[in-house]
């Protein structure tokens, strides 16, 4: 009778443990034995263009992640010796032999040791032959041409994500989708090849992206600047370079600038930014070309309409001045632009109202065509991380009035960024066409670059009538104020120097110099360069130290295109 009772019990706990309890003990038994791995995607390759031809600038090497399976680790002190002697350089855990045995106690399945291991290290490591010890293919990022538009790339920090730049920006695509292995493994969690229960999802690589930036215009521009700033002296500068009929941005060159693979020896997070999107500034006189181009536009002025010149203005309560002084009597448009009167654009703002004030009229009418037509105080959508709006004041608020929009008349009493500008001046120069500018080509796939139209086109943002002459007045006043262009060739532009603000007050010992052109053929403008300098405590100014480093870029950029010279 016990006998029988005691089978009883047996056969009842037999059939709670196997029919009851299954499903709980095949999951624990797929826990333990079935292991879920990511099959991670490579990222997306960045390429320049060298004329046509797409060119690596951002490639990918192959290395491991490191791991350990604390569960099944059975030496730790071992592991931890033999992960020193040969990854020593690469570990992410200071005292290994620990962390392993708190992943023991956690039941933990899964602890990096290790990132960036090379294949070499890898093979020695695994010919020891540790138990519990797994690899994990990752890409690591390399950069063939060094710092070469550094600001525009960004990186990749040390989670795989992309920062600043288009690696930030364009993340989704370069990144793609990781695949999935979820296979039954061996004590050492290697993969066998059975199980019902094996699953292989394929990774998706991200986008080869192939970026507007051509190398060698890029590596002229870092040249140019860092010639121009060892003359002057100034710390911080920027160089824009954009073809004006398409708004593909050709170059973009910062200084101080950083190598994106040593990333972590940076020390001060600005030299991460690019200038020329996310730093708005005054930029000073080269707006007046705005404010030229739009009184031709609205018919109030050409380059022969006259005014009568004091080198004072008054605007309410305010008077302006100008800073060349003695040009003074009737004189025309365009020397009020050669000579950079700021007396001339007042009276320009004067004449888009009644004549005699900076009216509602007048303001609505500068807003119209900076702000709406222009894009200037708005974001352009170029495809770099934290592009700013700057601040451009409505003639709506309060702050929008008569002197604020004679100030912007001249260049200043507003916040734009070099994208901003350089991108309406494109407008205003190449037949009254506003193209948002943009610095992604296309993707590079099976050796053929498939081009993306990612700039979007307003035409008659001024009229062509009105372009035509604006560009005329542009090429005058480079031409009255140098002779060092190439002979032959249809170059213009605009020297800027404005105040700087701190805490809501201009600096007088602090200038910031601009310079704003365009260069080309008499029948088309092939590029437009905008040069930014600056320096702490520092007078700088567009003709003496923005400049030199235009003539420079694009006397070269007239040779790269090999454009023909008029006879």
């Amino acid at each position: 009778m016990l006998l029988t009772g005691a089978m009883v019990v047996i056969v009842l706990r037999l059939f709670f443990l196997q029919v009851i309890q299954h499903d709980h003990y095949v999951a624990l038994a797929t826990e333990e034995q079935v292991k879920k791995l990511v099959i991670p995607a490579s990222r997306g390759t960045v390429y320049a263009l060298d004329g046509d031809t797409p060119v690596p600038l951002v490639m990918n090497q192959q290395v491991y992640t490191l791991f350990a399976d604390p569960m099944v680790v059975d030496e730790p002190t071992q592991v931890a010796q033999v992960v020193r002697d040969i990854a020593g350089g690469n570990l992410v855990v200071d005292n290994i032999e620990q962390n392993l045995t708190d992943g023991k106690k956690q039941k933990s399945m899964y602890r990096v040791l290790a990132k960036n291991v090379t294949l070499r290290q890898a093979e020695l490591i695994k010919d020891k032959d540790l138990k519990g010890i797994g690899f994990q293919r990752v890409s690591k990022r390399v950069y063939p041409e060094g710092a070469m538009a550094a600001q525009t790339l960004g990186f990749v920090n040390n989670e795989g994500k992309g920062q600043y730049g288009i690696e930030q920006q364009l993340n989704d695509r370069l990144t793609g989708t990781d695949g999935i292995l979820k296979s039954v493994t061996d004590v050492a969690n290697v993969p066998l090849s059975i199980g019902k229960d094996n699953i292989r999802q394929e990774p998706v690589n991200g986008d080869n992206l192939v970026l507007t930036i051509d190398r060698n215009i890029q590596a002229k521009a870092q040249e140019a600047l860092l010639a121009g700033l060892q003359r002057s002296g100034a710390t911080h500068g920027s160089v824009l370079v954009m073809d004006p009929a398409t708004g593909k941005v050709l170059a973009l060159a910062d200084f101080p600038t950083y190598s994106p693979a040593d990333f972590t020896n940076v020390q001060d997070e600005q030299v991460f930014r690019n200038i020329a999107t996310t730093e708005p500034y005054e930029p000073g006189s080269v707006l007046k070309t705005f404010t030229i181009a739009t009184g031709i536009d609205k018919g109030v002025i050409d380059a022969n309409s006259t005014f009568y010149n004091t080198d004072k203005i008054k605007v309410e309560d305010r008077t302006i001045t100008n800073a060349l002084k003695g040009v003074t009597g009737t004189i025309t448009m365009q020397s009020a632009l050669n000579n950079s009167l700021n007396t001339g654009m007042v009276t320009i703002a004067q004449r888009l109202g009644d004549g005699e004030r900076i009216n509602k009229t007048s303001r609505d009418t500068i807003y119209e065509y900076f702000h709406n037509r222009l894009g200037l105080g708005e974001r352009t959508g170029v495809e770099i991380a934290n592009e700013q709006k700057g601040i451009l004041i409505s003639p709506e608020e309060e702050q929008g009035n008569a002197v604020r929009y004679s100030n912007m008349a001249f260049g200043q009493g507003l916040n734009v960024t070099m994208m901003q500008v350089a991108s309406g001046f494109s407008a205003i120069i190449n037949g009254g066409t506003y193209h948002s500018p943009t610095v992604l080509a296309g993707t590079y796939d099976g050796g053929k670059l498939k081009p993306e139209n990612n700039s979007t086109a307003r035409p008659n943002v001024i009229s062509p009538g009105a372009s035509a002459k604006a560009k005329e007045m542009i090429h005058q006043a480079r031409v009255g104020y140098t002779n060092t262009d190439t002979p032959g060739y249809y170059i213009g532009g605009k020297t800027g120097t404005s105040q700087t603000l701190e805490n809501g007050e201009y600096i007088n010992s602090q200038t910031v110099g601009t310079y704003l052109g365009f260069g080309g053929t008499d029948a088309e403008a092939k590029y437009v360069i905008m040069v930014q300098v600056s320096g702490k405590n520092m007078n700088l100014e567009g003709n003496k130290h923005a400049m030199p480093i235009f003539t420079d870029l694009s006397n070269w950029m007239l040779g790269y295109y090999q454009l023909q010279p008029r006879a």
